[in-house]
């Protein structure tokens, strides 16, 4: 069923050409949309025309037609106005309206096959047969992409992405609050540099016109239908551990996550195992924001001394005494390769288990 919004908008566009007023019920005699004056005392003669086996009606005046969606009366149209256009008129209504219900059916309809598609909420064999049914290509190449909004039900950055995506290839849906899901299909000659430049494209365009900040991951490129599921997964295993290891990134590809898609995937267990084996005396949780940012610039520079320095508006040997003092607090020397190595994986390590930690609090 089409929203009240869409057939308001209809109307009024029909109204604004035909100068013809129109009025759209429900069969119980509800007003769903109208033009021009008040319609509420149409209700009765509404209910009587919607029980009658008549499809138009002239009821003093006034035009009556039932529009249908599949063979059923969905609604009763009224077309009222001086002249002998107005049931023509009313009739052009009617196809129109129809044709909306089947366009947002057909909509519909397809959500609601990739949202179970994604989700793994079909069997292998109604896969094709559904989008057979839909024509869906089912061998064409796909991609999905994961836009994350600050906010709950984001309805401007929703229709942005259906401004964007509108070449009737391409899905945009959604199967949570914060989360709007894009499976776009790839020519043959795209690849992920094109994919990398569709999700900058997302956050640029949905930062400029819809003001909003956003997160973008996306999975690998898949070949047939029944994969998109898996690219699915994929790009939301890139969000979660872009959110973990790589904060201060808004675009996350699952195919260059490196070393933390290794760590998001490690038990907690052995995680602790590693942390107690590497920090026998302080752990990195302890550690003051100045020695944070130190040990972060540090590894920003690539363990360069001086450049590190500069970009911290310290002197050299200020740097060097609050690395030392960091070697004599965990028995690590950054500024030795191997052990800068092992510091580094074990702040992502940190990282994850408080995320972890996060997730059971919640």
């Amino acid at each position: 069923m089409i929203s009240s919004q869409i057939i308001k908008k209809s109307i009024d566009d029909l109204h604004s050409i035909t100068k013809i007023d129109f009025a759209v019920f429900d069969l119980e005699g509800n007003v769903m949309a109208h033009t021009g004056e008040d319609v509420a005392g149409d209700t009765e003669t509404v209910r009587i025309f919607a029980a009658s086996p008549a499809d138009s009606q002239e009821v003093k005046g006034q035009h009556f037609f039932k529009v249908f969606d599949e063979g059923n009366a969905e609604y009763i149209l009224i077309a009222r106005g001086a002249g002998e256009d107005v049931h023509v008129m009313g009739k052009v209504a009617v196809n129109h309206l129809q044709s909306l219900m089947t366009a947002y059916k057909d909509r519909f309809d397809k959500n609601t096959f990739i949202q179970n598609l994604i989700l793994d909420n079909l069997l292998l064999v109604d896969i094709y047969n559904r989008a057979k049914k839909l024509h869906i290509d089912t061998e064409a190449r796909r991609l999905v992409y994961i836009v994350e909004t600050e906010t709950d039900k984001d309805t401007t950055a929703m229709e942005l992405m259906r401004g964007l995506f509108s070449n009737g290839r391409d899905f945009i849906t959604a199967v949570d609050e914060r989360s709007i899901i894009l499976v776009q299909e790839l020519k043959e000659d795209e690849t992920y540099e094109h994919a990398m430049d569709t999700a900058r494209m997302i956050s640029d365009m949905q930062n400029m016109e819809a003001m909003a900040s956003v997160r973008v991951a996306f999975g690998t490129i898949v070949n047939e239908i029944q994969q998109v599921s898996r690219s699915y997964k994929e790009a939301k295993m890139a969000l979660e551990v872009g959110k973990i290891f790589y904060t201060e990134k808004r675009i996350h590809a699952y195919s260059t996550l490196g070393i933390g898609r290794l760590i998001y995937q490690l038990p907690v267990s052995l995680c602790e195992m590693f942390m107690n084996e590497v920090f026998t005396r302080e752990q990195p949780d302890h550690f003051d924001e100045e020695t944070l940012i130190t040990i972060n610039k540090f590894f920003e520079n690539n363990l360069n001394v001086s450049e590190t320095a500069r970009q911290l508006f310290v002197h050299r040997n200020t740097l060097v005494y609050r690395l030392e003092k960091l070697e004599k607090s965990t028995g690590l020397d950054i500024r030795n390769f191997e052990d800068a190595l092992t510091f580094k994986i074990a702040l992502m390590v940190t990282n994850y288990m408080k995320y972890i930690e996060r997730g059971e609090m919640l």
